[in-house]
Formats: structure tokens, sequence, C-alpha cells
């Protein structure tokens, strides 16, 4: 003799009401687990910046270049350790300053240079290449930093 199982709206309701809970504790769990391997505790918000340049002729046929850093803007969070690594891309020497946060450093082509600091002012801190400030010097070569 074969058992037959009758099911009914209410039971239908409570099995889908269990699923529901239980793939939105799976997706709750799975995504608290990703957030905490990307905030580590103590270990710095890594960003990076290269150097870069433009070149042109103009109408007239004089060259004109132009020397940037990329990306242009980076924002940061307050207080919280950062590591800016900046690679040296184009130009050989790239002696700069972080206005407002006494950062000093150079960025020579080929090699990275590392800078860890915490900023505890929310602002926007420019980055400016001391070799490049004036259109005669191919430049300005700023950037900025913003702290949020």
């Amino acid at each position: 003799m074969s058992k037959v199982f009758v099911i009914n709206k209410k039971q239908i309701r409570l099995v889908a009401i269990v699923a529901l809970v239980v793939i939105a504790a799976a997706v709750y769990l799975r995504w608290n687990q990703t957030n905490a391997a990307q905030t580590m505790a103590g270990s710095p918000h890594v960003f990076t910046m290269v150097t870069g340049e433009f070149k042109t002729t103009n109408e007239n046929g004089q060259k004109l270049e132009l020397y940037t850093w990329h990306p242009g803007t980076i924002v940061v969070p307050r207080g919280e350790p950062v590591q800016l690594n900046i690679i040296g891309f184009n130009g050989d020497s790239h002696p700069f300053v972080i206005e407002g946060l006494n950062i000093k450093g150079t960025v020579k082509k080929g090699e990275t240079t590392t800078v860890n600091f915490t900023a505890d002012h929310p602002g926007t801190y420019p980055i400016l290449c001391l070799t490049h400030q004036e259109p005669k010097q191919k430049g300005p070569m700023v950037g900025y930093l913003i702290v949020q």
C-alpha cells in the first residue's frame, strides 16, 4: 500500500519562509567573511600611483610635454594606516611633497617609492612634484590626496 502525502498552503508557506531565512543567513555570513578579509585590523590600505607623461606637437611644430600623477586623485580613510606606492614610469626623478601632511620623497624612473602614513584630519592635500611646478618645467605635476 502506498502512502499519500497531502501538503496544504500553510506548509508551503512555512517551507518557503524557512528557505528564505537560510538563504539570507548564508548571504549575510558570506558577505561578512569577505568584508572581514578586506579590512584586517592593523593592515594598511594600499594605493598605487605612477608618474606619467603626455607629449604632443602643436600646429607650429613645437613639442609640448606635461608630467602627471596617475591616478590624479586618491581617496584615503581618515585615521587609518595608508601605504602609498608611487612607481616611477616617466621622467628621471620626481622629488615630491604632500602639502599639509609633512611627507616628502623622491620617485625615480624604474623604482617604487613607498610612503606610509596615517592622516588624522579630513581634507584635500596636494601632491606636488618639485621639479615640474610650472608650464616651463613641463608642469604643474600635481595630484590630490583626499582624506575622508
